[in-house]
């Protein structure tokens, strides 16, 4: 049976197990990208000339800087996620993704007394906080309700389109024969290994992570998380450690990505297949350099000699080295499966 038309997986040609791709999600991750890339250009690019341009007033113009070049950053891999066809292909990104959706309109909501429609800013940013606020309650809710529906999906093998249309093509031909079929065979991959059926083996990874990349990834990753998490539920405390001046609702943003951001690096952990995590991976270096040039051309909002200082350095780097040396590994993992 012809391929053509046929949707690429991350891992290749054949049927992938777990849950089909919900639509909800695709549509979601790219309606996100779309106004990450409006949005965070937006704040990025004021961030860097020094204006204060966020949704709350902010005592400094590198905190909405480095939440603009975070969503800047994440943009064009969100768009990616339609390539795939089943869940576990994409929610190393998706998890996090909802993460930041359902923190910062939270963290809007907690702080709208600092929101600058209340604040009374200029009319254009009065104007961008109320829809700031709108357009994150509306895809919160989006988010959380594709995740549901998500889960809500079998696990099994995901086939490609066209198969499995009882005209005796494909591998669920209409007499019953081929991989597909109701008499307990395993489906094989196209190396000839066995795969696995719903709810039998689990799945083989296809680009295993390094033995030595384990415990870098858990640190990097219950370090952002860590610090994300003090930020968003002690601000009051974390705050103040934060490497230049913040107030209450920046200490929260940034806790939210820098939460959203662990979870990522520890669901690729978890994952512990390369193939599994290609949008992350192209996620991940991307949101290090948006955030190293904002800090960069910031530096002299930042105290780097200090404790936070260095360790923000360490952690940024860490994603930027993190998300290269995957995408290295990973195509040279699928180098080697190439026949020939």
């Amino acid at each position: 049976m012809s391929d053509t038309g046929r949707r690429s997986t991350v891992e290749g040609p054949g049927a992938p197990e777990g849950r089909e791709l919900s639509p909800a999600v695709v549509v979601l991750s790219g309606v996100v990208g779309g106004i990450s890339l409006a949005v965070g250009g937006l704040l990025a690019v004021t961030g860097l000339l020094g204006y204060r341009a966020g949704a709350w007033v902010s005592p400094e113009a590198l905190s909405p800087g480095l939440v603009g070049a975070a969503m800047l950053g994440v943009a064009p891999a969100l768009f990616t996620i339609g390539r795939a066809r089943v869940w576990e292909d994409v929610r190393s990104l998706a998890l996090p993704l909802v993460t930041v959706l359902v923190g910062l309109f939270a963290v809007s909501l907690l702080n709208a007394g600092s929101l600058q429609a209340f604040h009374g800013g200029p009319i254009f940013l009065a104007l961008f906080s109320l829809g700031w606020v709108a357009t994150l309650g509306v895809l919160a809710l989006a988010a959380v309700g594709c995740l549901a529906a998500q889960y809500r999906k079998p696990v099994g093998a995901v086939r490609p389109a066209g198969d499995g249309d009882g005209n005796g093509e494909g591998d669920h031909d209409g007499n019953g024969n081929g991989n597909g079929n109701g008499n307990g065979n395993r489906d094989r991959d196209r190396d000839g290994h066995a795969g696995h059926g719903a709810g039998g083996a689990p799945h083989r990874p296809v680009a295993p992570l390094p033995g030595w990349s384990k415990p870098l990834l858990a640190v990097l990753g219950s370090g952002w998380l860590g610090i994300g998490a003090g930020l968003l539920v002690f601000p009051g405390f974390w705050g103040p450690l934060v490497p230049w001046t913040v107030n209450r609702a920046d200490a929260q943003g940034l806790g939210v990505w820098a939460l959203s951001l662990g979870v990522g690096v520890l669901a690729s952990l978890a994952e512990d297949d390369l193939a599994r995590t290609r949008p992350a991976l192209r996620a991940v270096p991307a949101v290090a350099l948006a955030l190293a040039v904002v800090l960069a051309v910031r530096a002299g909002s930042v105290d780097w000699t200090s404790g936070p200082g260095v360790s923000l350095v360490a952690l940024v780097a860490g994603l930027f080295v993190t998300g290269v040396s995957g995408r290295w590994l990973l195509s040279r993992a699928e180098r080697r499966s190439t026949p020939g």
